[in-house]
Formats: structure tokens, C-alpha cells, sequence
């Protein structure tokens, strides 16, 4: 596979893995979580017994898919069946590799439980269990579905949870499904990677568009990946960028599962040079080689803040991330740099013609949502071109 030395999470890992202890591990996006458990999980599993023996659980069908993927490549020379199951396609292939006997089955938890109910999967025989990325499962409720699940998994086994932070909530499920579990900890949890250079581009709403492209025009990227709030707004920044002949694709849910595949290969490859994505690109799936991400939407939770950037400078590599900030979105802005201990350069484009924006005047605009009687953040308040507030 081209690999000559661990990362920091997969050397500690390894022995604990190995060894058949439970494990709570958490490390920034971009470390070699999915090696640190398939690698050692398929020295102990050793070759197949035609049943499932290790079920990893994944958030969404992308990440399921990849480790997958991941754990094929791994075993290519071992008699070792792995198989994903996950919705927006049909049930027939699927249910037909579960019927050939999968040694490692990928799964989200919606589509295992349709086939835990229709009595084509036990899990009385799982010996390794992986929850892996159960925050962004937290994120997307899916808490109570992965409880059902492993209530059906057989009481003699190792767990192994991954997760970028390990909230409360987290917490709790690990003292109810781990038993004395050993905890790892890589890099600090609330920080960006260290090789991810990051600055916030301040601007006049009527300008945001304009302002992405001239970015665009003045970097030399190799692959950027373009986050946007919503569905419907990365679809709508796909169909401009396109007007401006940019090689571009979107990714997001509402697209079927082949075009989200099409999009994923389509970038991996360099088809397309630039993705407009949802936060569904933001955790997790591995895409190689991103040199920028640029935040068209700030995110309004500071987790996803660290989990966007973190697309760029993988694996130590080097990267940039650009946010676009508008004066509606400085109070997302200051709840990420507290959230994560640092202050975001501000900067200018050399070169654009800039409008005038309550947002070159932060100590202002911060003075006036302070002011707002009864609102914290930007909720309820419009700024103008001249600074000025108004009720929507």
C-alpha cells in the first residue's frame, strides 16, 4: 500500500488493537483512523469463516463505502469477504453478498437495521465491533439506531470508537458499551491542522460570488473543495462556476448515489478541479491531494469549522483554507475562533474592487449585535450596505 511509517494514531493503536482491548480514540481528521483499526483487526481476524465476524458502523454511505474499499485493498491477499451495506440503492446485490457469507460487513445504521428486521443479518457472532466517526453520527441522530444495533451484538466482543471529539453524550454510549477501555488522544481536539494556513476574507454579501472568483483566478490550486451552507446553494455556486468554465461537480445528499459517487471519483482523479460541497464532504471520506478548501458559507457550528479545513493538509501535507465573511456571519466567525483559542487573520484581495461592508468595521457591527436587546448572534438582524441594522 506505500506505507513506510505509522501515524501517530496508528502507532498507538496497533498494540491496543492487537491485543483485544476496547479502545476510545480520537484524533483530527486526516490521521490514518481507518488503517489504525483495519489493519490490525484483519491480523486478528486472520482468513474468513463465512460469517460476519467484524461490522464497522459509518454516518453515511460515502464513508462506508471507503472503508470498504480500504478494507479490500488491505486483505487483497487474504481469503477475506467484505461487503457495505447503505440506503439509496436497492436491497438485491447487497442482500446477496450477505447470503455469500461476509467475513467484515460496512454499514450505516438505517440500512443494517432494515436487513437486522428482515432476518437477513444476525450479529450474535460479531467479535470486533468499530463505531467509527460517532460524533458526525451524534450530529445526525443516529445515537438511538446504533444502540438498537449493538444491543444485538454479542456481549463477548471488542468495541473500538473513533470519533474527532468525544462529547458527553459520546461519553455515556462508551461507558455503556465499552468495557475498561483504553483512551487515545492525538493532537488537540479543538485545533486545525497545524499545516493548514487559514484566513477570513471579509466582504459585502452582493459580492460574495465575485469575490470566490477572483480567489479562484488569483490561486494556484491544484483541487479546491467549496463548502456551502445548503443543498440548493452548492448546486446554485455549481451552475455559476460552470457558466465561468470551471471544471466543477457538487456533492450533497439530495443528489442519488451514483452522481455522489460520480462526483467523489470525478474529483479523486482530477476531472473536475473544483467541488461544491454540503457538510456531508466535510468528515471523514478521504479525498487526497485537496490544496484549498474555501468556506463560501461560514459554518455556523465551530466543529465544522475544524472538520472543513481539515479537507486540505491531510496526512501533514500543506493546504489553505479561505473563509468568506459577510457582517450577518461575524458572530459565527468569533464563536469558531473561541472555540478554537486563536484569532483568523483578516485580509483583502489585492485587486478586487471592494463595496463598502459593515464588516471592515468589526468592533461596530459586534457593538450593535450586543446591543440587540434579547439576541445574541446575527438572528432577527440585517446589516445594509451602510452598516446600519434593520428587521428583516
Amino acid at each position: 500500500m506505500g506505507y513506510i511509517d505509522p501515524s501517530p494514531i496508528q502507532l498507538r493503536s496497533f498494540p491496543v488493537v492487537l491485543e483485544g482491548r476496547d479502545l476510545i480514540a480520537s484524533a483530527q481528521t486526516g490521521t490514518g483512523k481507518t488503517g489504525a483499526f483495519a489493519l490490525p483487526i484483519l491480523s486478528r481476524l486472520g482468513n474468513g469463516h463465512g460469517h460476519p465476524r467484524c461490522l464497522v458502523l459509518e454516518p453515511t454511505r460515502e464513508l462506508a463505502m471507503q472503508v470498504e474499499t480500504a478494507f479490500r485493498d488491505y486483505a487483497r491477499f487474504m481469503h477475506i469477504d467484505v461487503t457495505c451495506l447503505f440506503g439509496g440503492v436497492g436491497y438485491g446485490k447487497q442482500r446477496e453478498e450477505l447470503k455469500a457469507g461476509a467475513d467484515i460487513v460496512c454499514a450505516t445504521p438505517g440500512r443494517l437495521l432494515d436487513f437486522m428486521e428482515q432476518g437477513d443479518i444476525k450479529l450474535d457472532k460479531i467479535e470486533i465491533l468499530v463505531l467509527d466517526e460517532v460524533d458526525r453520527m451524534l450530529d445526525m441522530g443516529f445515537l438511538p439506531d446504533v444502540r438498537r444495533i449493538i444491543e444485538k451484538c454479542r456481549k463477548e466482543r471488542q468495541t473500538l470508537l473513533y470519533s474527532a471529539t468525544v462529547p458527553d453524550e459520546i461519553g455515556r454510549l462508551a461507558t455503556w458499551c465499552l468495557v475498561n477501555p483504553e483512551k487515545i488522544e492525538i493532537g488537540a481536539r479543538r485545533s486545525p491542522a497545524e499545516s493548514v494556513k487559514h484566513a477570513i476574507y471579509p466582504v459585502a454579501a452582493d459580492q460574495k460570488f465575485d469575490l470566490l472568483l477572483a480567489l479562484l483566478e488569483a490561486t494556484n490550486y491544484h483541487s479546491v473543495l467549496i463548502f456551502s451552507r445548503t443543498k440548493d446553494g452548492a448546486d446554485r455556486i455549481m451552475r455559476k462556476l460552470k457558466d465561468e468554465n470551471h471544471s466543477v461537480t457538487s456533492l450533497h445528499s439530495n443528489r442519488t448515489q451514483q452522481e455522489r459517487i460520480d462526483a467523489l471519483e470525478g474529483f479523486k482523479s482530477g476531472k473536475y478541479e473544483v467541488m461544491v460541497a454540503t457538510d456531508i464532504a466535510a468528515r471523514g471520506i478521504d479525498i487526497a491531494g485537496v490544496s484549498h478548501v474555501i468556506n463560501y458559507d461560514v459554518p455556523q457550528h465551530p466543529e465544522d469549522y475544524v472538520h472543513r479545513i481539515g479537507r486540505t493538509g491531510r496526512a501533514e501535507a500543506t493546504g489553505d483554507a479561505f473563509t468568506i465573511m459577510t457582517a450577518e456571519e461575524l458572530p459565527h466567525v468569533t464563536d469558531i475562533e473561541r472555540f478554537i483559542g486563536q484569532k483568523v487573520e483578516r485580509t483583502k484581495l489585492a485587486g478586487f474592487d471592494y463595496l463598502y461592508s459593515a464588516v471592515f468595521d468589526e468592533a461596530r457591527v459586534t457593538q450593535v449585535l450586543k446591543g440587540a436587546k434579547g439576541v445574541r448572534t446575527h438572528k432577527g438582524v440585517k446589516f445594509g450596505s451602510a452598516g446600519k441594522k434593520r428587521r428583516r
